[in-house]
């Protein structure tokens, strides 16, 4: 008997999700209650609630072009609609090098960078392996070992080849599938991060699913209060905050997505050398970082590396922070950061 539990908002802003309680709603689904309240729109896209929170405009046509552009982002990399660039681009795979477009080539450009750079632990070619699985969907199941053996072979970053003059990808097995979900809220975050910067926008939040994208400070000069969501309770229970201007906070965990079966949990973030979900001691990894599209990808690549190699690889890599949460309910820090987070839970620990 198997069945599926998906959590979508790995975190809580704390402030900004209670600002609205109340709010009526403006011509296009927008909250506000008067002049001086910030602008809201939140709609159902890319398979997560976006939400999209203006301090310092009452602008509804900034939002319009925010939610278009998320629009058009979901129509070229899903994989879970019918004719996508993306879904041309895969069936493609074995035959010839497959034209596409700026963006689709840009996201699969920074996908093979991160899968490079983590040594596949983060690999953009997992869609096999991802499909096989399904979890989060309602089709999601435990595959048999011989049909993970099958579709190890097609996980290999390596034969992703990318000609930028010709603006074509080339998946050089029959059978390969991209999956750009690792890093694709993140990309969406920092296209629009750049489009509320180039309205003359200071003062913003955006979240995609609980990808969380901090746009300057609020109104007041304060920094915002991004809560860290508890792996072991419900949403919006939290471990502590970190406060960020200008930042990106993006959280991977054992708890986000999950499939039970046979009383058993299996959850989302799987081994591409294995075929089966990442086991350590790691029940939560948030990463703090300058642009989205890093907090996405690392944070599953740093979720596999384990604790102790994990914080060593964040050490390495500039501009970037991390939040480690185990099972053992003990909160590990990096060093840009321990003078930052508060722990407000008293069931945790720091751990560093």
């Amino acid at each position: 008997m198997c069945n599926f539990k998906k959590r979508f908002g790995l975190f809580m802003c704390c402030l900004t999700l209670m600002i609205f309680t109340g709010c009526g709603l403006g011509p296009n689904g927008s909250k506000k209650t008067s002049p001086s309240d910030p602008l809201r729109r939140t709609e159902v896209l890319m398979g997560t609630t976006v939400s999209v929170s203006l301090f310092d405009h009452q602008d509804e046509t900034i939002l319009d072009e925010a939610f278009e552009r998320v629009k058009l982002l979901e129509n070229e990399l899903s994989l879970n609609k019918d004719s996508t660039l993306l879904t041309e681009l895969n069936a493609s795979a074995g035959t010839t090098p497959h034209p596409v477009n700026e963006v689709l080539f840009d996201i699969v450009q920074k996908g093979y960078y991160y899968s490079e750079l983590t040594d596949g632990s983060f690999d953009v070619s997992v869609g096999p392996l991802v499909k096989l699985w399904n979890i989060g969907l309602p089709e999601a199941r435990v595959p048999s070992n011989d049909e993970i053996q099958n579709v190890l072979p097609l996980i290999n970053y390596k034969q992703i080849d990318l000609d930028e003059e010709a603006k074509t990808i080339y998946l050089q097995t029959p059978g390969m599938q991209l999956d750009l979900g690792g890093i694709a809220k993140g990309y969406t975050a920092d296209s629009l991060a750049t489009l509320l910067k180039s309205k003359g926008v200071e003062h913003a939040l955006i979240d995609l699913g609980g990808n969380i994208y901090a746009l300057g400070t609020k109104v007041d000069g304060s920094l915002w209060k991004v809560g860290i969501q508890d792996p072991f309770e419900s949403r919006n229970n939290t471990v502590g905050y970190i406060p960020i201007a200008n930042q990106s906070v993006v959280t991977s965990g054992i708890y986000e997505r999950y499939l039970e079966a046979d009383g058993k949990k299996y959850h989302h973030i799987l081994d591409p050398s294995t075929g089966y979900p990442f086991d350590n001691e790691i029940a939560g990894v948030t990463i703090i970082s300058e642009t989205s599209i890093d907090g996405d990808a690392l944070s599953t690549a740093v979720f596999s590396k384990g604790l102790e190699e994990g914080l060593e690889f964040v050490k390495s890599l500039p501009n970037i922070d991390a939040i480690f949460i185990t099972k053992d309910s003990k909160v590990y820090l990096t060093d840009g950061i321990k003078d930052d987070f508060v722990l407000t839970n008293g069931a945790f620990t720091l751990g560093n």
